[in-house]
C-alpha cells in the first residue's frame, strides 16, 4: 500500500533519532499511513480530535486504531459484534458470529493479521445470552483483521469450568501469545498462536472479591506484563519467564476503576479509569517498580472503558455512554 499526502494538510512533529528511524522504517513499507522529510521527520494526516457515531446500543467496550486501513476497530458489550469506524464517523460491521455474546476488550496483532477479542456474558447481551453462559464465559475470539472472518475460537473457562468467568482485556507478546485477563475469577490465560490455552497464572491476590478484578493488561517488551484490577486500582508487574513471582507497581496515584491500559512508551503508561472520569499518564523510572502521575486528563461523566494508540504519539479514548445512549464517541486525549 502507498501513501501519498501534502505536507500542508498534516501536522509535523520531530522524534528522538531511534523513534525516528523506526518510523522511516515503517512508513516505507506502508504500515503507517504517513510522511518522512529529509530530516527524519514524520508527518501524519490530521486527525479528529473527537468522532461521534450514531449507533444506538451498541455500549463498546473495546477499541483498537487499524492504521493500515485507516479505521477504528469497536467492541460491542449489548450486541457481540465487532464494528468498524471510519473518521467520518461512518459505522460498519466487521465481524460476527453467533458465539460473540458479548465482546469486551480488543488487540490489533497487524503483524500477524490477526484481531482479537474476549468474549463474556455478563447478561447485557439479551439476544445471545442463555443461562449455560450467564457469567460463564470465557472466550477468545480471533479473526482475519483484513476481512473480519473468524479463524479461531478458544474456551478459555473451560479451564475452570466451576468458577464464574468474564473475559476482559487482552495483549499480545512478541512470539505471538496472547494473555487475556479474567474479572471473575483470579485468572490470566494464555494462548499460544496455534489456539492451545492454559492459565498462565492464579493467586487470590487477584480476586477482585464480589465486585471486578482484573481488567487492563499491556506486554512491556523488557519481559512482563502490567495488569490492573479494577476494584482496587492495584497495577501488578508480572514477569513472564515467573508469573507466580509477580508484584505491585507503587504509585501516588489513587487507580480505583482502572480499566483499559496503553503503553504509550517503555516508560509511559495510560491508565483510564471509568469510576474516577479520567485517564491518568504514569511514568516509571525504575522498570516498573514504582510510578507517578505526570498528567490527567478527565473525560466528564461518560463512561470512558479504554484506550488505543493511532500514529506513534496520539492516543483516543472510548466514550461508550450507556446502552440506551443514540450515540458513543472516540475522543483524542489531550494532558
Amino acid at each position: 500500500m502507498s501513501h501519498s499526502f501534502s505536507f500542508n494538510q498534516t501536522k509535523r512533529f520531530a522524534l528522538p533519532r531511534i523513534v525516528r528511524l523506526a518510523a522511516v522504517a515503517i512508513a516505507m513499507v506502508g504500515f503507517l499511513p504517513g510522511c518522512v522529510d529529509d530530516d527524519g521527520n514524520v508527518s501524519f494526516p490530521t486527525a479528529p480530535s473527537r468522532i461521534r457515531v450514531a449507533q444506538p446500543g451498541v455500549s463498546p467496550e473495546g477499541v483498537q486504531y487499524d492504521e493500515v486501513n485507516r479505521r477504528f476497530l469497536v467492541s460491542s458489550r449489548t450486541r457481540g459484534r465487532i464494528g468498524a469506524v471510519k473518521d467520518d464517523s461512518s459505522y460498519t460491521v466487521f465481524a460476527d458470529d453467533p458465539r460473540l455474546i458479548s465482546t469486551i476488550g480488543l488487540n490489533l496483532d497487524l503483524s500477524r493479521n490477526r484481531l482479537l477479542a474476549a468474549v463474556s456474558d455478563n447478561g447485557a447481551n439479551t439476544t445471545r445470552s442463555t443461562p449455560a453462559t450467564l457469567r460463564r464465559l470465557a472466550g477468545l475470539a480471533i479473526f482475519n483483521s483484513n476481512n473480519g472472518s473468524l479463524t479461531r475460537y478458544v474456551d478459555l473457562g473451560a479451564l475452570r469450568p466451576n468458577q464464574n468467568h468474564f473475559a476482559n482485556d487482552i495483549t499480545v507478546d512478541l512470539e505471538g501469545n496472547a494473555y487475556v485477563t479474567d474479572s471473575s475469577s483470579p485468572i490470566i490465560y494464555k494462548v499460544d498462536p496455534q489456539g492451545n490455552a492454559t492459565v498462565f497464572l492464579e493467586d487470590p491476590q487477584l480476586s477482585g472479591g464480589t465486585g471486578f478484578g482484573l481488567n487492563g493488561i499491556v506486554f512491556h517488551p523488557a519481559g512482563f506484563l502490567l495488569v490492573a484490577k479494577s476494584n482496587d486500582g492495584t497495577l501488578f508487574k508480572v514477569p513472564l519467564n515467573n508469573p507466580s513471582g509477580f508484584t505491585r507497581v507503587t504509585s501516588n496515584q489513587n487507580l480505583v476503576g482502572a480499566d483499559g491500559l496503553l503503553l504509550l512508551t517503555p516508560q509511559t503508561l495510560l491508565v483510564v479509569s471509568g469510576s474516577q472520569t479520567s485517564v491518568f499518564r504514569l511514568v516509571s523510572n525504575d522498570n516498573w517498580s514504582s510510578s507517578y502521575n505526570s498528567g490527567t486528563f478527565a473525560t466528564g461523566p461518560v463512561s470512558p472503558t479504554t484506550i488505543t494508540r493511532r500514529n506513534l504519539t496520539d492516543a483516543y479514548v472510548l466514550y461508550p455512554y450507556q446502552a440506551a445512549s443514540p450515540f458513543f464517541e472516540i475522543v483524542k486525549a489531550r494532558f
